[in-house]
């Protein structure tokens, strides 16, 4: 599984956000996060969307959000036993 993390480098929720996700990684249950920092991507279309919402985790960016300032837990734990 592959998650994707909007985040900035100076933003305490999106630290506290990635190392919750990472508590949720099991052996039986790997995955992997790429983490980009909005401010250094060089999208404006990107910084403009998530310019107050970060951290946002997304496991498939072609599907809605999972959660945004908060991990939702529940829903990364649904994903990750199916």
């Amino acid at each position: 599984m592959q998650f994707t993390l909007y985040s900035r480098a100076y933003c305490h929720l999106c630290h506290e956000m990635l190392d919750a996700l990472l508590r949720l990684q099991t052996p039986q249950q790997p995955f992997s996060v790429d983490v980009i920092d909005i401010d250094l991507a060089g999208d404006p279309d990107l910084l403009a969307r998530y310019d107050e919402l970060v951290p946002v985790l997304f496991a498939d960016l072609a599907q809605p959000e999972l959660c945004h300032y908060f991990l939702d837990e529940a829903k990364v734990r649904e994903l990750l036993q199916n």
